[in-house]
């Protein structure tokens, strides 16, 4: 006799009932199969009900984009392109499942490069009808916060201290966002953005300024820890009227803490130009272009004072910038519990700032491991999980938003 194969939903709702009790963390065993393109990275993971990572999967384009100083957006889709079939494979192979035995697909839906989020989207949707699987849409910024949060659980840590205030903060976004809890999942308010480049952004442009190779976070990292960071003062200015952007319009009363990061950009250039520094950035530029694969010791050979002490300041005015305008934030609003999560998180400086800042104010910061700062697949799965148990799941409408908000 002839059976009916459950739809996605009639699945789920047999999975609640085998799991009635409110998700607190430790409910249940849904795989989710996570996929990430929102950038230059593809990456896949299997987590289990938002809790336990399985296996984590990440192909990188640096060696495609280092070239140029830069993400491509057209060598990034083709890439993803060329990707995401082996790295989806490899990350259910990790994990020892089959497209048939996990429970849920989800994927990123926006923000990023429109190019990059399609290979993904289109991926997943057509693998979730093939397999006839649940498809779960995932804002990019909510997957960040959810790397904090899967680590936290994986260490038995299931409650956080409300109010939360979240830093997500990478190459393309410096956001500040309220969290509360909100049915099984979490509302966010976006109290504070950029007006204009993301501090990930300023620096790679300072680090392909100064010759330093792509990405420029890790080297400017490695190399300001040789460098004096007070050989140069970087003010920031205040930021006093509103955003004249206006899809970032928001209420005259409204407390907000917005960031800005072009005008650093701007003071470095003028340094290095008031400076002559040009003969020492050409110098540097041939040294490691006769390096077959450049490492961090040969940047710090290809560098002199001046320049580790510039790179220095920099780092430092950046760090300065985001720590003191985030903890302000923390006070004004009383919050318990920080995040700060995104690439920019694995900074070196910025986090034993933070510790250090954050303890003073008697607010506990958290942090993703490095492997979970910069873009991944297992925090698009872990941020699923929610919308998994209340049954939100995407449409074959659905369709990729590069300027996706969160908020």
């Amino acid at each position: 006799m002839y059976s009916r194969r459950p739809t996605p939903l009639e699945k789920t709702r047999l999975f609640l009932r085998r799991t009635p009790a409110p998700y607190n963390g430790s409910v249940g065993s849904a795989y989710i199969l996570g996929i990430e393109s929102s950038c230059d990275e593809t990456a896949a993971a299997v987590v289990r009900s938002g809790e336990e990572l399985i296996s984590n999967v990440v192909y990188s384009q640096i060696a495609t984009h280092k070239p140029y100083g830069g993400v491509v957006p057209e060598l990034a889709s083709r890439e993803h392109l060329r990707a995401i079939v082996p790295v989806v494979r490899k990350a259910l192979e990790g994990a020892g499942k089959t497209y048939e035995t996990i429970d849920a697909i989800a994927v990123t839906q926006g923000p990023g490069l429109a190019g990059a989020l399609l290979v993904g989207l289109s991926y997943a949707k057509a693998l979730a009808y093939a397999a006839d699987k649940p498809l779960i849409a995932v804002n990019h910024l909510e997957g960040h916060i959810h790397a904090v949060l899967l680590e936290e659980r994986q260490r038995g840590r299931h409650e956080l201290q409300f109010p939360v205030l979240a830093l997500v903060v990478s190459g393309g976004h410096t956001h500040l966002y309220l969290a509360e809890r909100k049915d099984a999942g979490w509302a966010y308010h976006n109290i504070g953005h950029t007006r204009d480049d993301a501090a990930g952004e300023a620096f790679d442009k300072v680090a392909k300024l100064l010759e330093l190779g792509y990405p420029g976070g890790p080297v400017i990292d490695f190399l300001a820890q040789h460098g004096n960071p007070d050989g140069t003062k970087f003010p920031f200015a205040q930021i006093k009227h509103r955003d004249r952007n206006p899809l970032n319009r928001h209420a005259s009363d409204e407390r907000r803490t917005d960031f800005s990061y072009s005008g650093i950009k701007t003071a470095v250039l003028r340094y290095v130009e008031v400076h002559d520094m040009a003969e020492s950035i050409r110098r540097r530029r041939e040294a490691i272009s006769a390096v077959a694969r450049s490492t961090l010791q040969d940047y710090l050979a290809a560098c002199d004072r001046q320049t580790l002490d510039l790179v220095a300041s920099f780092q430092r005015a950046v760090v300065d910038d985001l720590v003191s305008k985030t903890l302000a934030a923390s006070v004004e609003y009383g919050v318990a519990t920080l995040l700060v999560t995104g690439g920019v998180a694995a900074n070196s400086e910025l986090r034993r700032t933070f510790e250090k800042r954050a303890t003073d104010e008697g607010i506990a910061v958290l942090f993703p491991s490095l492997k979970l700062s910069t873009d991944n697949a297992a925090m698009i799965a872990a941020a699923a999980f929610p919308r998994f148990l209340a049954g939100e799941f995407a449409t074959a409408e659905v369709s990729s938003e590069p300027a996706l908000r969160l908020g």
